[in-house]
């Protein structure tokens, strides 16, 4: 049996964690016809099919998912010692990929990047939005954020912002034009610019809280987005009432070009956490992140 070469135990690896060609080819910048061809040349030098190909997806057979399971800690480890060796160097570096929302990099992130970037100019930070409640191990992300109280108990959390609250919000035309609503169920009247996280996931039903009884309200409009920024900004344009983070706001309604209601219904939530897996010995530049990033409490 011939040894097979390393670059095609990554690709097969790639395949069979995305369960697709294409995916798989995008994270490896080649075709996914390159890749297929790849992939079986790799089988026939086995004598083994590793990858069961339908016209819909792609997943592993019972020797793929025995070479998976096999090969894919051998790969981490060596990535996590080539990571090591920038302790040799004078300052921390390498690529760090963290998966978050466009409001998290707002909020925690955007303030401290500059002062990051000019203390680190050898790490190259990929910050990459997406509401979908990405797995990190699986995606091979760095860390990700979350609220401290939606992260799996098997993750390490650092706290990066404080408690924090969403607020009802309009323009003040909008106000004129409809009046502002005196309970949360009054909502149900306006025309709401909703969310919906992912794109098989219900929309966001918003949260309030009465007397320390908990409930939700789901209002009706007409534009639905996957992102509060474009929610703020919808309601920055009249086009209806908004549920977004406090801090983002604020500067709105300071300058009135927004109008809040209902604040005494919106209940707080855990600070945002910065997660990741326990590792044995996270890089040098990783470590620096965390640092950079730890909430510290109002400075």
């Amino acid at each position: 049996m011939a040894t097979p070469k390393v670059n095609d135990l990554q690709a097969f690896l790639a395949v069979a964690r995305k369960q697709s060609f294409t995916k798989a080819a995008a994270r490896l910048g080649v075709t996914p016809s390159a890749l297929s061809h790849t992939l079986r040349a790799l089988e026939e030098r086995l004598g083994l099919r590793l990858l069961a190909r339908t016209t819909r997806n792609v997943a592993p057979t019972a020797a793929g998912e025995r070479l998976m399971q096999a090969i894919a800690p051998l790969f981490e480890q060596i990535a996590a010692e080539v990571e090591a060796l920038g302790a040799l160097r004078d300052k921390p570096s390498g690529s760090l990929r963290i998966t978050c929302t466009d409001d998290q990099i707002e909020l925690c992130l955007r303030p401290l990047l500059a002062q990051f970037l000019e203390d680190y100019p050898d790490i190259r930070l990929e910050l990459y939005v997406d509401y979908g409640f990405t797995n990190v191990v699986e995606e091979r992300f760095d860390a990700g954020i979350r609220l401290g109280e939606a992260i799996s108990k098997d993750m390490i959390a650092v706290r990066i912002g404080p408690d924090w609250r969403l607020v009802v919000v309009a323009s003040p035309g909008y106000f004129a034009r409809h009046a502002p609503p005196q309970t949360p169920h009054g909502l149900t009247q306006h025309r709401c610019i909703n969310i919906r996280h992912r794109p098989s996931g219900a929309i966001y039903a918003w949260e309030f809280e009465n007397a320390g009884q908990a409930f939700t309200v789901k209002g009706e409009g007409p534009l639905v987005f996957n992102s509060i920024m474009h929610v703020l900004n919808a309601a920055l344009d009249g086009l209806g009432v908004g549920y977004v983070p406090e801090q983002l706001a604020a500067p709105h309604i300071a300058a009135g070009r927004l109008q809040c209601v209902l604040q005494e219904w919106s209940p707080r939530f855990q600070g945002y956490h910065l997660y990741y897996p326990n590792r044995r010995q996270a890089s040098p530049a990783f470590q620096a992140f965390v640092e950079a990033v730890r909430y510290r409490g109002e400075q």
